[in-house]
């Protein structure tokens, strides 16, 4: 798997100043974590882990699905958990700020894990996936979503008639995302979906990924400011894309997962 050298930190502090912001731009994830709710079993856990709970959204919606489990409210972002435990408080419930990639809970201790546009800040997914199989219990579930590489297509395609950095993020294709699944989770489902948001304006793309948190994070962005003429051929590369009806796209591949951990003999 290629290196990316993500800034935990960054993402962090990132996500962190958007938290009084974030509700009011992320329709997407909404869209997207609402439709992952359809993919939760029926079967009523104990311990529910919301990997990546942001601002707490989905904290009353789990809670409604599962009223008897015992919620774990996990973010890298403790501006995010800050914001989460005022606005959306939950009984039986916690708020723990802590890395994926390093959680900090015993092993086999949870029933199911709910994770929704979280995942693809990881660094190192195979470590993550250790980590989900490690906690899981048997028979528990990991039910997640993610972005895959052609995740704004239309922002790539924009900054390269601009210069060669890296301006936008890089998601990982289907077949590197399964392959780091290790050997003792086996994957249920695996759906892909397009989504085609519209804007008016360039502007409304860029202060809605600055209000969401959801920066360029991954190494080879430019150092500095662009420059004039740099902007002004971005802009225009981007405005080649704008549609027949006038409005200018920006494209998401969501992955849709579903990976349990087998029942022991």
């Amino acid at each position: 798997m290629e290196q990316q050298l993500i800034d935990k930190q960054r993402i962090a502090n990132s996500f962190s100043n958007a938290a009084e912001t974030y509700d009011s731009l992320a329709d997407l994830q909404r869209e997207v974590g609402s439709q992952l709710l359809n993919y939760l079993p029926e079967q009523q856990p104990e311990e529910l882990l919301d990997l990546g709970c942001g601002t707490g959204y989905f904290t009353p919606l789990l809670k409604n699905k599962y009223p008897q489990a015992y919620l774990y409210n996990l973010d890298l972002a403790f501006g995010m958990l800050q914001y989460a435990r005022e606005n959306r408080p939950a009984e039986h419930s916690s708020w723990l700020c802590a890395d994926a990639e390093n959680l900090p809970l015993a092993e086999k201790s949870i029933d199911l894990i709910y994770s929704s546009l979280a995942i693809q800040w990881c660094e190192n997914l195979k470590q993550l996936f250790s980590e989900i199989q490690r906690v899981l219990k048997p028979g528990g579930k990991f039910v997640f979503t993610t972005l895959g590489p052609e995740t704004l297509s239309e922002l790539k395609t924009a900054w390269a008639a601009a210069d060669t950095h890296i301006h936008v993020n890089r998601f990982v294709e289907q077949q590197e995302l399964q392959s780091q699944i290790c050997e003792n989770l086996k994957l249920q489902s695996f759906e892909e979906e397009f989504k085609q948001l519209k804007y008016q304006e360039l502007k409304g793309l860029t202060d809605e990924l600055k209000g969401i948190g959801a920066h360029n994070m991954n190494s080879g962005q430019p150092a500095g400011l662009v420059g004039r003429e740099r902007l002004r051929r971005f802009k225009a590369g981007y405005e080649e894309q704008r549609l027949s009806d006038g409005m200018l796209p920006a494209t998401y591949q969501v992955f849709y997962v579903v990976v349990e951990k087998p029942l022991e003999n």
